[in-house]
Order: C-alpha cells, then structure tokens, then sequence
C-alpha cells in the first residue's frame, strides 16, 4: 500500500507531501492543475525514464520519494532476487539530477531501472486514459486475460524456454553461415596448410642452414687457413709449441734463484696447455671442413625453399610460418566440426521447441479455461453499468507457430447492442463504452493480481448519472480489498471517497506552483457542489453535494 508521497523540484511542484491510507483516495481539480503531474512522479518511482525537461529549477535535483507497506504481499523473493534488503515498510527514492543523470534506491540501496520496474509492477497498476485506448491491442488484451488465468509461473518458465530457444536458433543459423562461408575457403586453406606441412620446418632450422651454406660455400679457404694455423703452432721445430717448450724449461730452470721464475713458469705451462687444446681442435675442424658441392646445392635449395615460403607469406622467420601452419590446421579443424556441432544444436532446438509446445499448450488451457470467467463477470458488471445487451467474448485461436507470450491469438469482441453481430473491441465500442469495459475488467484482474494499490486516472471518462454513480459504487467496492487512488472529475464518483484530496494552482512570488491538501468534510462538501454547478456554486448544488456525501441537512 503507497503510504506516502513526496515530490520536490518537479514540473509545477516546487515540495509536496502527500499522505494516502487504506480505502478509496479520490483525487479532485480543474484540468491543468497538476494532476497528471503527481502521476508522471509516481511512473518516475516505477521506473518510467527521467526527462530533465520536467525539472523545475535547473540549480536543484528533482527529488520523488514514495514510502510503502508491504506487510501481507510476500514480496520477500522478489526482493532476493536483486538482492535488495526487504523490510514490510519499503522507501523508494528516485533523483535526477540537472545533468539528466537518474540514479533509484530502494530502501537506501542503489537499484537499476530494471529492477525498479520489477518491484513496481507488484506494487502499484495506474490506469490512465491512455491504457483504455491499449484496450483494443492484442497484447493488451493477452495480458488481462493471463493475470485472470493466474499462470504467472507458467509464463515465466515458457518465456525462458522460448528466449533459449531463439538464442540456440540464432547460434545455429550463425554456423552455418560461417561453415557456408568457410567452405569456399577450405580448398584454398588446405592447400596452403599442405604446402607448409610437405615443408617440414623446424624451429631454429634457419639460422642452422645459413651457418652451414656460409661454411661450405667457403670450405677451401677455411681449410687452407685451419691447416695453416695448426702447421704454425705445432709443426717442426719451429713450431709455436716447440719453441715455447724451449722457453717453459729456460725459465724453469731459474726457479731455484730467482723467485719471481716460478710465476712466471705456472704461466706459460697454462700457456702452453691452451695452445696444445687450441691446435688440437684446428686440426680436427681442418680434417673435417670438406669441399661438398652436393651438400651447398640442398643446403642453398632447402634455404631457397624457406625464403620463398617468407616472401610468400609475408613474415621473416620459421617460427611465424610454424604459427601459420597451427592457424591453418586449427581453421581446416573448425571447418570440420561445423557439421557436429549444428547437428547438436539442432538436437537441442528440436527439444527446445517440443518443451516449448507442451508449456504453450499449458498457457492455452488455461486462457481457454479464463476466457468464460473474465466473459460472464464483465458482462455482469455491464448490465449494472446501464449496458444491459452487452456481450464480451474472447477468442484463444492459434497463431500458427510460437510467439514470445504463446501460441494463441487473443481477441476481445463485443457488441453493446442486442441481435447486433459481434467485432473486435477497438472497431464498435464508444468512449464511454471503453471506460466501462476497462472498469469492468480492471475490477476482476485487480482481485486476481493481489497488487497492494491500483490508480484510476478519471477512468470514468464519457459517463454520467446513474452510470457514474454505479461505477463509483464498483471503485468503492474495489477498495474493500485493496487501496485505490482515483482520479475524477465526477461528483458521483467523487463522493464515495473515503479521504479526498484537492490538487489546485496557486500563484506565488516563485510563479504558478502545483499544491494539494486533503480536504475535511465541509471542504469535501464545498468542492463536490463546486464539481456539480461550476464556479458559481448554489445552495441546490450544496444540499446535492451533501446528499451525496450521506450528510444530514444542517
């Protein structure tokens, strides 16, 4: 139940403060004075979208606040669900700010406009002008006649099979477009896959190659020059060895008298050691270097080979033709599981749509089983609504293939006159017509719905007399089960209010500000004559007025 609302630097409303309680809240004024106004701030707390355009002073945030009872409404799992705090008295903030940014709480905690609007949906239902003229939509009508039906669960479970549903169809059809795609490639990518793998290339193989081809491409010179070194240093006896030979025993021999000798002994034994390594290993690399034209030929095509591959590609090293290789053996890969994996997913649309089908079917059923109830109660509600012919009936037919809320096609067909044939709701009922059929179906699914409060914006639009006074009668009697808030310009309607409250333009230094206050019994009196004869208010309007308030003549 809304208990309270506060709106602050919105529109005309510079701060207001509005208390509601249990029962029938009427909401009276002259067209303009704001009423509309405090229904765009409450839409703001349900998660309408924010327009700076509605803030008053351009140096100030707009402020909405609304504080709820929720005690009796089990909304603790909703609550779970976005992993908000609940608490059974429940304040929803709403700022905007000049910048246009908007930022939601609940119960102090930061919240989406999704989730905003989940909380509000099972809180408050306004009816405004604009939904009776939705009353001809197909969708309009679907959801009136599932809220009767009461197969919220079933709807949500059908509404996930369907949305996975369409998002496995969509991910097949995505293969085979890309296989469709791929495979005017696939020759192309095996033959360049063939080609690299025929290569067999190796990491490192490159810099291998232009080592040897520089070796064997100058193997004379380097055998010469080896065989030379080694003949230098231990040939005859004019050898590089043998003449330091010669010296090593010389110095050794005046270790015994010259103490710096033995130093310089230890250092040309060293010496000498390293030049013997050193020669051995010339002469092993002189006998081994040959001159091999056969061998520089399939060095310089294996090279030849790799560098062709290089330009080809475009890249400078075996490793990135290696990476090539791997891309192209994992491309021909997916190219060959496309077919796997769209056989899979068919599989499971195939599922899919049959579990899709048995919760439509289910849906059916039960709009099928709605429709005969949600008939006979408007109907009744018709004949004390001085439409004593009216006839409602709703057709469940197929729709042929499955949609986002079903299988069905829902039409409302009626006819406000007897032996007259029966059409779509939106192509033969009047204004005044619609605005009773509305009341009539918002009455059944308000009882349905158990929401905590329903806003009737001047849902008696195109009636009046005994009509009006008979549609107060219904509003009344909705509020014995739930909070209403009703909008009016009907005394009728007005009067049966158990609190009423008076929206009014004021004019103040600030501008034209909207204010409402609530109204005590002799203020109820003065605005319900007002509402019968105008501004010039007479004492039949007044006597009228009391009459209709069930006061006593003074």
């Amino acid at each position: 139940m809304l208990k309270r609302l506060s709106v602050e630097n919105y529109a005309l409303i510079d701060k207001l403060d509005i208390a509601f309680a249990p029962g029938l809240n009427i909401i009276t004024g002259e067209t303009g004075a704001g009423k509309s106004i405090l229904l765009g701030a409450l839409g703001l707390i349900l998660g309408n979208r924010g327009d700076v355009a509605a803030i008053r002073d351009a140096q100030r945030n707009c402020v909405i606040e609304a504080e709820f009872d929720l005690s009796g409404y089990r909304l603790e799992g909703l609550f779970a669900s976005f992993d908000i705090d609940y608490d059974q008295q429940c304040m929803i903030r709403r700022v905007i700010t000049p910048a246009g940014k908007s930022r939601a709480y609940v119960n102090d905690l930061p919240v989406q406009l999704a989730a905003l609007r989940a909380i509000g949906e099972r809180l408050i239902d306004i009816h405004s002008q604009h939904q009776t003229l939705l009353l001809g939509e197909s969708r309009f009508q679907t959801a009136l006649l599932d809220s009767v039906a009461a197969h919220a669960q079933l709807l949500e479970q059908y509404g996930s099979v369907y949305d996975e549903l369409n998002r496995t169809q969509r991910e097949r059809d995505e293969l085979l477009r890309l296989a469709a795609e791929s495979g005017k490639d696939r020759e192309y990518i095996a033959y360049q896959l063939e080609e690299l793998q025929a290569a067999r290339l190796a990491e490192g193989e490159q810099e291998e190659l232009e080592s040897l081809l520089d070796e064997l491409s100058h193997a004379v010179e380097i055998k010469d020059n080896l065989l030379y070194a080694a003949q230098v240093l231990d040939g005859d006896e004019q050898g590089v060895l043998t003449r330091l030979k010669g010296i090593e025993q010389a110095i050794g021999r005046l270790q015994g008298v010259y103490p710096q000798a033995g130093q310089f002994y230890q250092r040309l034994h060293s010496a000498a050691l390293d030049l013997k390594d050193i020669a051995s290993e010339i002469t092993s690399e002189g006998d081994r270097i040959e001159a091999d034209p056969l061998r520089q030929e399939q060095t310089r095509e294996r090279l030849d080979l790799i560098y062709s591959l290089q330009q080809k590609h475009k890249v400078d090293s075996v490793a990135a033709l290696l990476a090539l290789q791997a891309g192209y053996e994992q491309r021909l890969s997916g190219l060959d599981s496309y077919g796997s994996q769209v056989e899979e997913l068919t599989l499971r649309i195939e599922t899919l749509l049959a579990r899709a089908g048995e919760l439509a079917a289910s849906i059916t059923a039960g709009r099928r089983a709605a429709g005969p109830k949600v008939e006979q109660h408007v109907t009744g509600l018709l004949v004390q609504l001085g439409m004593p012919s009216a006839q409602l009936r709703i057709e469940v037919a197929p729709a042929g293939e499955l949609r986002a809320d079903g299988a069905d096609l829902i039409r409302f067909l009626f006819t406000a006159n007897h032996n007259t044939s029966l059409q779509p709701i939106e192509k033969v009922a009047s204004g005044g017509e619609m605005s009773r059929l509305m009341l009539s179906l918002k009455a059944l699914v308000a009882a349905h719905a158990q929401l905590p409060t329903i806003i009737f914006d001047e849902i008696d639009t195109g009636v009046s007399g005994a009509i009006a006074d008979k549609m107060g009668e219904i509003i009344t009697n909705l509020s014995g089960s739930l909070q209403v808030v009703n909008i009016t310009h009907l005394p009728q309607v007005a009067s049966k209010g158990d609190h009423h409250f008076l929206v009014y333009k004021e004019e103040t230094p600030e501008g034209t500000l909207s204010r409402i206050r609530k109204l005590s019994s002799e203020a109820r009196v003065a605005e319900i004559a007002k509402m019968l004869s105008g501004s010039a208010v007479t004492a039949a309007a007044t006597e009228q007025a009391r009459l209709l308030l069930g006061m006593e003549k003074l």
